[in-house]
């Protein structure tokens, strides 16, 4: 008598995975109609597809992209959240924090710049403990200009404007300050004053009115000159920055290279702020 031994192959009127032809599959993609194995489902709109299918549905649907070329930020500013909540963040942590420490450590002061130059960008996310309204002002102003700057100019393009501004507010207090004082300035100032610049810019290239956003920068720049204790200098910077570091982004001829042109254009702007803060350090 003999005995048959069950074959490990699946029989010839079982539908087999294509990827893996050892494994019984039922279950077919609902756009090729193949079976497909557990491993290489999908889950689609209505029921599954297979793996590859929607990799080719990947390869050739396009990309939605800002007008700028950025990746389309749809829904929430991600970005403008972000910078708000780690702003609150420091804020909170500057009070809790024992000896100050926050401040002496982060803040920027002009002879810092040769020893420390990181102190040019934490600056931005620290605020005056004994104005309230210092980060209330800012953190609304950047939650206003953020969600109509980061969808335009895609997440991480306008994540790069705004800690290129930042950094070009504290190159300017550098420049336009006659000595070098010890005291630290701090604030979001200098990359909010960006963010107004590089509206400007976005706005004239894209044809829109540009009047309200002058009186704006000009009425917040005029209170600099009125109030103490605020540097109208960081605002300067920032507002430059924020102009050339945009327009790098929305003049950059658009094709394949695009987002090449202007990362190199980020990267000059911010190589030029390198070389200004290196050519005041140097001069004293």
């Amino acid at each position: 008598m003999s005995y048959g031994i069950p074959s490990a192959e699946p029989s010839a009127d079982i539908p087999v995975c294509p990827r893996h032809p050892d494994r019984p599959s039922y279950v077919r993609c609902q756009r090729c109609g193949r079976p497909a194995c557990p491993e290489c489902q999908r889950t689609a709109a209505v029921g599954f597809q297979c793996v590859d299918c929607v990799n080719e549905q990947k390869r050739t649907t396009p990309a939605y992209r800002s007008p700028y070329g950025g990746a389309l930020a749809v829904g929430r500013p991600l970005v403008t959240f972000t910078i708000i909540g780690l702003c609150v963040l420091v804020y909170i942590l500057q009070w809790i924090v024992p000896g100050d420490f926050i401040f002496q450590n982060f803040a920027f002061a002009n002879i810092f710049a040769a020893t420390e130059p990181w102190r040019m960008l934490t600056a931005a996310f620290l605020h005056s403990q004994g104005f309230l309204l210092h980060i209330v002002l800012n953190m609304y102003t950047l939650w206003i200009f953020g969600q109509a700057l980061e969808p335009l100019l895609g997440r991480i393009r306008f994540l790069a404007v705004y800690l290129i501004s930042a950094i070009g507010g504290s190159v300017g207090y550098l420049l336009l300050t006659p000595d070098f004082p010890v005291s630290g300035v701090v604030g979001a100032s200098g990359a909010i004053f960006g963010l107004f610049g590089a509206m400007l810019v976005v706005q004239r290239h894209r044809g829109g009115e540009t009047k309200q956003l002058w009186v704006l920068i000009a009425i917040n720049g005029a209170i600099g000159f009125f109030i103490p204790n605020i540097a109208w200098q960081a605002h300067l910077g920032g507002l430059i920055t924020g102009g050339l570091a945009a327009a790098a982004i929305a003049y950059a001829p658009k094709g394949k290279n695009q987002a090449l042109l202007q990362a190199g254009g980020l990267v000059l702007v911010a190589g030029l702020l390198a070389v200004v803060t290196w050519f005041r350090v140097t001069a004293g």
